[in-house]
């Protein structure tokens, strides 16, 4: 049977999709969850920022964790991948040097609030990383760190958790934000995408996309 995925971005959401983001089979939203609310409110996977402060801020105290979207989400996805990162913290501490605490990992922290919750965690495969960054190479990306959660996840989902006729829609990605993620090259990366019709985007016209393939 054919499943709608929606990934749900922090970004602006128009009005009028909390009720087909809500009515898809899976919805995976990012972080803080700031999607919830415009962009309905079923959570059925929490993709995380592993490393940096972002974590810190999820993992101390109990706002996160205690969250309606975070305790209803069946599954904590944790988006950098540690050897990963811990082999960009020399070159960035050359490049970047005000970026020091962006390598610093707590994917242990994750781990462990999802096994004391009874909740599956996944750690997003490095491949999907290094197939990104070749892929954009194409769009002609400035000088970046690394790719955004969003479009990592995006690519996670399109490789490895839909299957054939799944439909995976997407909202609330503005393509814009953080300077060193290149937000211009992630744009035209998911329209190929959606040119390809692999992919959608939620809005006004388009509420229940078509299958993919039909």
């Amino acid at each position: 049977m054919s499943r709608r995925i929606a990934i749900v971005g922090n970004g602006n959401i128009p009005e009028g999709l909390a009720g087909a983001i809500d009515s898809a089979d899976i919805v995976i939203r990012f972080n803080l969850c700031r999607s919830a609310g415009p962009g309905g409110t079923k959570t059925d996977v929490v993709a995380v920022c592993n490393t940096g402060r972002p974590a810190l801020e999820m993992l101390a105290g109990g706002r996160w964790k205690a969250s309606d979207a975070v305790r209803q989400a069946k599954e904590i996805w944790c988006v950098r991948t540690s050897e990963m990162f811990a082999a960009m913290r020399s070159p960035l501490a050359e490049s970047h040097p005000d970026l020091d605490d962006f390598c610093d990992d707590y994917t242990i922290g994750f781990d462990t609030f999802a096994r004391v919750t009874g909740r599956r965690l996944d750690v997003v495969p490095a491949a999907v990383h290094r197939a990104v960054d070749a892929s954009l190479a194409a769009f002609d990306p400035p000088p970046y760190v690394v790719a955004s959660s969003g479009l990592i996840v995006i690519a996670h989902v399109l490789d490895n958790v839909a299957k054939d006729g799944d439909r995976v829609s997407i909202a609330g990605f503005g393509h814009e934000g953080w300077q060193w993620h290149p937000f211009a090259a992630e744009r035209r990366w998911v329209d190929a995408r959606i040119a390809a019709g692999r992919l959608d985007r939620l809005d006004h016209q388009n509420k229940t996309p078509a299958s993919r393939g039909s």
